[in-house]
This record gives structure tokens, sequence and C-alpha cells, in this order.
């Protein structure tokens, strides 16, 4: 790899466009060596010296790196600073990680979401890196009066060999903190990196075992105040009056009040989802008093008419939506969904004349498959401290998305946006959940109102009945294929409530010469968001599950006809907009052949293999099923993955394990259901989550060794699961599996779950 340059100025040296992902995971290999020994590690220095909105070094040599991103689980926390340190050229031990609060003028775009934390940060993160590291030679060379070309670093020296001189990092850093920034810096070569592709600890690994305060929830502070709020019980319902006298007498209880998130004409971002942008705030002494007279408040509701809005993406493209009116039901978006299936849909591609090639096959195989809404169940509930006082205001809870949500806060607040601090929680959890923020909306405006520091926390109930939930999907794929048994067409039509889960030129688009893409959407005022690894997380499943059993009816081994259809892709391509490299898929399928042994399949265990690619990665997976007591049992699972470089491979392999048990819990159990726009799941009693002697017996994450720049990895493991899931129930059981979830299929079944 030849040495990459990057130009800079001070602005962009600055900044960092970050995108991250992934969810919440657990693994006890955080817990070895999370407690350095004090001996190995420099204490905090007296003084410190700031090189860039990323580096602050101490005059003994330590060093502050801050992570931009907000963290959820994915480790970014750790990942990033990783990046810094290894194009700083310092010392791991050395190192002390703070978690940066929302700064707009310093770093850009902090979202933690589409797991594009690593990709959008690598370059900039090593750039500053290597930036400060060459500022910190520069007053080397000034100090020493050398060439700066004649000096080298490392774990912190920095040393000027023909003359042995030789000094610390902190020895050096006032000086350095008063340099100017270079205006071109060298990059490292992949070869030479010491930290980059190493595990590191998560940084925050003691204080989470040991209950130290990092979340939000935990934030106290002297006169702070305990809000719930209260919101219509049904989506197409809105507020049409309460009682405060029936409560406002209970102990501790200090005001009643409605909240309303969005004025009239506002215009929203692509985060501002809420069904209930109206509900009512109970401030009192304790979060058991508020809730005792949430419990008692008297509330009248009534139905909501249709309404619209305008609302602006991230691209500043402009759009309206509406919301419709009505009591919504499970059967009826069944019904509806079911009719859609037989119109035309919206044609998002079409290569060569599948329908000429329908009429004329000699056999077509035709699927339909299903998965209901989900909730998020994120751990930590929905919560936020705020602070509203005196035209200025401090927010602090665990969002995803701080660009997004401050211009909320603007208009909601009435005070400009340099009055307005966001300081970044750790979150206990997110999976696309706490990219819509209005929960530090509500909080801010309660505080305001009582004008005092007030924490606001949802119940489970809260939040399972307030949305954000996963569509609704359903779809239905056919193949064409002729007299020889050979595909000759393929057709997929998919939709759902409120969007279509389609990426029209992914795989297998570009490997077939007939091939038709169609979508749909039914609209809803049922309340819909991000959901890890949005849309790819249903129509994954559907693809793989039809492409395993199209396989069958053509009589070819499932990896091998994948295998097959890539190859068409990659050496004659069907169209010029295919977005995935073919080269890289097939090297996943061939991976985890290689390490599953998959042609030496295992006496009474039963495979499924599943592959997809999405943020920007590619991932393949084998799952293991045995029968147990007339139980299936996942055994095992295998991923292959392509996600070019990986910077921490302990933390890269919890991802996955976090996304595969999730896929399969949520496969196995997850389902929401309304009845007259109600949610028939409020809390863990009803709502089925996995159980530890239902996650698989082991996982292994096998990577692709890559030297391309690094791709997503929080939510690329996820899709590709539900697939091999189905695919190994269905060699288990001689059953295939159409609609999410499977566990009450199975018990239809009699086989116990």
């Amino acid at each position: 790899m030849s040495i990459e340059k990057t130009s800079i100025n001070r602005r962009s040296f600055l900044k960092v466009s970050a995108l991250a992902g992934g969810g919440m995971v657990l693994s006890f290999s955080w817990l070895a060596g999370c407690k350095p020994t004090p001996k190995e590690v420099l204490s905090m220095p007296k003084e410190w010296f700031e090189l860039n909105s990323y580096i602050k070094i101490g005059e003994n040599g330590a060093v502050t790196l801050f992570s931009p991103n907000p963290e959820f689980g994915s480790n970014v926390k750790t990942s990033m600073p990783m990046i810094l340190a290894d194009e700083l050229d310092i010392d791991w031990k050395n190192v002390f990680v703070e978690q940066a609060d929302f700064y707009p003028e310093r770093y850009d775009r902090q979202f933690t979401g589409g797991s594009q934390g690593i990709r959008q940060g690598w370059t900039p993160l090593r750039t500053a890196g290597a930036t400060a590291r060459m500022m910190l030679v520069n007053a080397a060379a000034q100090t020493w009066k050398v060439s700066a070309s004649e000096i080298t670093t490392g774990a912190g020296t920095i040393h000027h060999k023909s003359s042995n001189k030789k000094a610390g990092y902190g020895e050096m850093a006032s000086l350095a903190a008063t340099m100017p920034v270079p205006e071109e810096v060298k990059l490292k070569e992949i070869k030479d990196f010491k930290i980059i592709g190493t595990s590191k600890k998560n940084v925050d690994g003691l204080k989470i075992v040991t209950g130290q305060p990092l979340f939000s929830i935990d934030h106290k502070v002297d006169g702070m105040l305990y809000s719930a709020i209260v919101h219509p019980p049904a989506f197409g319902m809105k507020l049409k009056s309460f009682d405060a006298s029936s409560v406002k007498s209970m102990q501790g209880i200090k005001d009643i009040f409605s909240v309303k998130v969005f004025s009239e004409d506002y215009e929203r971002n692509f985060f501002d989802t809420a069904t209930f942008p109206e509900m009512v705030a109970i401030v009192g002494n304790s979060t058991w008093e508020v809730l005792q007279a949430k419990k008692a408040l008297k509330v009248e509701w009534e139905n909501a008419p249709q309404s619209s809005f305008a609302m602006t993406d991230f691209g500043g493209n402009k759009s309206t939506g509406t919301i419709p009116s009505g009591l919504e039901n499970s059967a009826d978006h069944k019904a509806k969904m079911a009719e859609y299936t037989t119109k035309p849909g919206n044609i998002l591609r079409r290569d060569g004349d599948p329908e000429a090639q329908f009429k004329k096959a000699a056999k077509v195989l035709q699927r339909t498959y299903s998965a209901p809404f989900l909730a998020h169940n994120t751990m930590e509930p929905m919560n936020c401290f705020a602070d509203v006082s005196g035209g200025k205001a401090v927010v602090y809870g665990p969002t995803q998305a701080p660009e997004s949500i401050m211009g909320t806060l603007v208009q909601a607040l009435g005070i400009p946006k340099e009055n307005i601090q966001i300081n970044l929680a750790r979150m206990g959890g997110g999976f696309g959940r706490r990219a819509y923020s209005h929960h530090m909306v509500e909080a801010a405006l309660i505080s305001q109102k009582v004008n005092a520091p007030v924490k606001m926390v949802y119940t489970r109930e809260d939040d399972m009945t307030s949305g954000v939930y996963r569509p609704t999907y359903s779809a239905t794929y056919r193949a064409a294929l002729d007299e020889n048994n050979k595909l000759i067409a393929f057709h997929v039509k998919a939709g759902g409530i409120p969007e279509t889960p389609i990426a029209p030129n992914r795989f297998p688009a570009g490997a077939i010469d007939h091939y038709l893409a169609e979508g749909w959407q039914i609209e809803s005022n049922i309340t819909i968001g991000a959901f890890r690894a949005p849309r790819s997380n249903f129509i994954a499943s559907a693809e793989q599950s039809f492409l395993d059993e199209l396989a069958e009816v053509m009589e070819k081994d499932p990896i091998a006809f994948r295998l097959e259809l890539l190859d068409r892709a990659k050496t004659n391509p069907v169209g010029e907009k295919n977005d995935y490299n073919a080269a890289r898929y097939a090297g996943v399928l061939e991976l985890v052949r290689e390490k599953s042994k998959w042609n030496s399949p295992l006496d009474n265990v039963h495979r499924g293999v599943s592959a997809y690619f999405c943020h920007n990665s590619y991932v393949a997976e084998v799952l293991d099923i045995v029968m147990k007591d007339n139980k299936p049992l996942v055994e095992k699972v295998y991923a292959a993955v392509d996600c070019g470089i990986v910077v921490n491979p302990d933390a890269a392999i919890n991802m996955g394990e976090g996304a595969i048990v999730d896929g399969i819990g949520n496969a196995f159990f997850g389902e929401l259901a309304f009845e007259n726009g109600v949610p028939n799941k409020t809390n863990f009693d009803k709502y089925r989550m996995i159980r530890q002697a239902e996650a698989p017996k082991a996982i292994e994450v096998h990577f692709v060794d890559s030297k391309e720049d690094p791709t997503g990895l929080g939510e690329p493991f996820f899709p590709p699961v539900f697939a091999a899931l189905a695919n190994s129930l269905y060699k288990a059981t001689g059953r295939r599996y159409y609609d999410q979830p499977f566990a009450p299929q199975l018990e239809m079944q009699n086989l116990k779950m």
C-alpha cells in the first residue's frame, strides 16, 4: 500500500463526519483486564495541552482522546480513539478516553446510526491523529534545530537518531499546541499499524460492571424534580382534556400540564417521528410519587383527524407527510397487505422482459413472506435530564442524533441553538430507537415550564405503546424455470405499513437477465422508524428463504446456487446500477462454507445458510439446529464477514454475537399487533424475548483478511440470521416458514418452544 496523503485546513481538521451503528452487546470478554495495573499507567497530569478537538496531551505524556459519537454498545468509544491513537503513535496504556458532548463547531455529524461510525470517521480520525503527531514532531524540530524529516516517533516518544535526542510527547506538548496546523500529513501504511487490528477492552468496562454512573438515568443534581408523561392510549387518538385537580393534592406532586412538542407550522426533520405530539406531564418530588399520580389522573381522549406535516430530510429535500385518522387493527392490516400483493406495484427496476419469460415458463415457484411490527425494547428506558431557565438550556440524555434534535429543541423552547447544550450520555441500547429523540424535547419543555431541573423517565409501558416500531412487511417472490429447470426470470414485489423494504439494486439483481422489482406501501398513523438494519432485516429473510427453496426445486446445493448467481454478476453483470461487489459477496459464502465444513455434514445436525449485503458490508451465516425432546435448539452459528479492516477484533466479534442472538430472538418470538389502535403487548410479561437457554451454544465469527477501508458492522450481522434460522428449521422439521415469528407455528406442529 502506498503512503496515503490527505490535504486539510483548520476547519476540516477540526471536523469529522461520523455515522455509527450497531446495538447493545454484552460479552464477558471485556471483563478480563479492564482494570489497568496502576504502575503501568501514567497518572492524570496537572496540565493539559489541546492539540485539536480530539486530542489533549498532558505535561507528563498522558493523552486524552475524545470520542465524538454517542455510544450505545457498538464500542465506538473504544474503537474511534484507537484509530486516533495509532496515527498519533502513542502507547494505548497511557490513553484516557472521554465522551465528547455535542459540539457541531468542532465535530461534524455526531450521529450514531447506519453502521457508519468507523467508515465515516476512518480518514478524518486518522488525519486528526497524524496531524497532532506532526505538530509534536515540528515542535521537537524547532527545539532541537533539526529537520522534521529526520525525526521519528513511537509509543509517545520523539527521537532524533543522529543526535540521539529524545523527548516524551508531554515535553513538547505545550509548544506543539501553538504550532500551525500542517497543510498535508502522511498517514501510516497498513503494515505499520500497532493499535488498529488489535483487541482493546471496552474503556467503560470497569465502570459498567462496578455500577458507576454512566447513563443519564443515573444523573442527579440538587433541586431536581421528576416527571412522567401520559400519552394517548391508542394510535389515532389525541388529548381532549384532563382534570389536574384529580391528582394535584397527592403527596409530592408539584404540577400537571400539557406539553406540545411541535408547533402547527413546524417543518419536521427526518427523526421528528412522533405520532403523539401532545401529552400530559406530571411533575413531582420522586419517580414513585409521579407514577402514582399518573395512575390516578383523569384524562379524556378523542379521535384525531387526519393531519399533514412538512419535512426536510438529511439532504435538504423537502416533502410532506400524512397521518391518517382512524383506529387501526392488525387484522385489517393483513387483509389490506394481502390485497396489495395482487395489485401492480411501483416498478423499481426492470431488466429484460420478465413478463414474457413467466408466460413461457415450464414451472413457476411463488412464495409470500410476512413479518409483524416489532418493538425496540432497549434495556434502559427512554429518559432525559433537562435544566432550562434564564433563556438557556442544558439537556443530557441518550440520543443517537443530537444534530437532528437540536432544531426541534430550538423551535419548541424558543431558545437560539447557541444557548442550548446537549450533553451525550452512554445509551443502554439504541437499535435506532434513540434517533427519535422527542423524549429530550419533552423533558426540556417540562423543565422550562416548572423553571427547575427535571428528570423525565418513560415506563416500559410508555415506550412500548408510543412507538417507534419496526414496520410490518410482506414480500412475494416468483421464479420462472424452463423445461431444463434453469432459472430464466425473477420477480419480487414487496411492501409494508407504511414503507416498502425493497433495495432494488441489490443481489440477485444483476445476476439474472430478466428481473423485476416492484414496491408498494400503505399509510398508517402507527409510528415506525429505524430498527437495526432497517428494511434489510426483513427483505433479507424473505429473499434468502426463497433462494433456498428455489435451490431445492432446481436440485442445487444452496451455497453453490448462490455462488453460481454471483459468478454471473461478477463476470457478466446485468445492468449498471448493482450496488454490491459480487466477488466480495462470493468471498463470505466461500469462507463460511469452509469454516462450517458445509460439505461434511454431521449426523442429526440440521443446517441453514443465508447471506446478505447491507451497510457496505457482506455477511454469510450458517446456523445449526439439533432436535432435543421434540424441541429445536440452535446449536451453533458460523458467520463470515467482509467489512474491510477490522479496527478492534474483540469488539467486532461482540457485535456479531449480539446481533445474531438478537436476530434469533426476534425471528422466534418478536411480534406486536394492534386492536383499535392499541398495542396488544405493553411489557415483557407478554412481549417474548429470547432467553439464555435459547441462545446458540457457540458462535464463530470469521473476518475476511482485507486491506479495504472499514465498512459497517453493527447491523450487517442481523439480517442474514432470520433466513439461516428458517432454512435450518425446514431441515429439522420438514416445513417451510413464511411468516414471522416462527415459535407459534412450531407450537402448532406440537414442537416445544
